[in-house]
């Protein structure tokens, strides 16, 4: 059984997904593309772009989405651009063509690229319409299972609000696990770490309903090391994880790749495995070619080493092999995300193989077969 971890379906930009206005979703997506990686560009002859300048400093000294940048959806091409000085801007944090990604969409992949299940991630930038998801889950019911989206900004001042959203995706809406982006708390909701006092009365509640919870992880906003800010939020989910160690967890994306990239190596965190020990129900996602897949080429055969590294430190049973799909498409297609490692990397005897490429994950998921 192959399953995928980490995948999508979404609505485009100019829809409401769940927001309360369009403006508030783009505004989202401006964010987004202000602070992502993918290289900015000038429409009209490609040169290099500056996509910091989609955010400004207000007189309180916030940072918020510049109002003056034309952020808009180019419905002709199927991007995102903004205006500078009179040019339009665009990048391809969205890959080419993909203003939105149904669950048709992402079932015609899988089934070109041999993959029996996939799991639906969240983010308000993408979605927060927690009937959307559940309508992809109820279209293709043997093929998909999705996390439901929370307000993380909401956790510390609303908790009973937020504990009855997260009740319903689960109970009523038939979801399958809860995702949690410290990032947007602290963007929107102040510094106060996703462990803290303020927290407790949701996390009691949350985990008693027996899903797994997946952290996608950044660093705090007083963070200036990316690498150090990440170090810190794994060892908070460990200490997490002491308080509540019955739940099934795992860290999205895997470690910070591109953080840990020296000329044509990957340098290996010596901690690597610590903050699995001991915490048999913590997992973490493998996913290399949409983190760093154009720092290298394919088959990545500087990944190998990394990917090695991991499963000799946290171990196959708590591997779960992921895509970012549609995203990944940026650097590879659907099939090679697999080949490179059920190709190239020898290694692996059959059991880790099968339990990286899906036996976690459906343990995890509770699916089926």
């Amino acid at each position: 059984m192959i399953v995928d971890s980490h995948a999508y379906c979404f609505t485009a930009p100019d829809t409401l997904a769940g927001h309360p206005t369009v403006e508030d979703h783009l505004a989202l997506w401006q964010w987004g593309y202000a602070g992502h990686h993918q290289p900015a560009f000038r429409v009209r002859d490609r040169a290099p772009g500056d996509a910091s300048l989609l955010l400004e400093t207000g007189a309180d000294g916030r940072v918020r989405p510049a109002a003056d940048r034309d952020f808009r959806v180019d419905h002709d091409r199927g991007r995102l651009v903004w205006t500078v000085g009179g040019d339009d801007y665009t990048k391809h944090f969205l890959p080419p063509n993909t203003l939105e990604y149904t669950p048709g969409n992402l079932i015609a992949e899988m089934d070109y690229a041999g993959i029996d299940w996939a799991l639906l991630h969240v983010d308000s930038t993408l979605s927060r319409d927690i009937e959307y998801l559940a309508g992809c889950v109820r279209a293709y019911p043997d093929r998909l299972r999705s996390m439901a989206p929370i307000d993380e900004w909401r956790i510390a001042t609303e908790p009973d609000a937020v504990i009855r959203e997260a009740t319903d995706a689960i109970q009523v809406h038939g979801l399958h696990a809860l995702k949690i982006i410290p990032t947007y708390a602290y963007r929107f909701g102040g510094d106060q770490g996703f462990d803290e006092p303020a927290w407790r009365p949701f996390w009691d509640a949350v985990t008693q309903l027996g899903v797994p919870i997946f952290f996608t992880l950044g660093g705090m906003p007083d963070s200036t090391d990316p690498l150090h800010g990440f170090t810190d939020e794994v060892w908070t989910v460990a200490r997490w994880m002491d308080r509540y160690p019955d739940v099934q967890a795992s860290i999205t994306h895997g470690f910070p790749w591109r953080d840990l990239v020296v000329g044509q190596t990957i340098e290996i965190p010596d901690w690597m495995g610590e903050p699995f020990r001991d915490r048999p129900n913590l997992s973490i996602e493998v996913s290399f070619p949409v983190r760093i897949g154009d720092l290298f080429d394919y088959p990545w055969v500087e990944c190998r080493p990394a990917l090695e590294a991991m499963v000799d430190a946290v171990g196959t049973d708590r591997l779960l092999w992921g895509t970012d799909m549609p995203f990944q498409n940026r650097f590879c297609t659907y099939r090679q995300s697999r080949d490179w490692i059920e190709r190239y990397p020898t290694f692996l005897d059959p059991g880790q193989m099968a339990a990286l490429m899906g036996g976690t994950a459906a343990r995890i998921l509770r699916i089926p077969g």
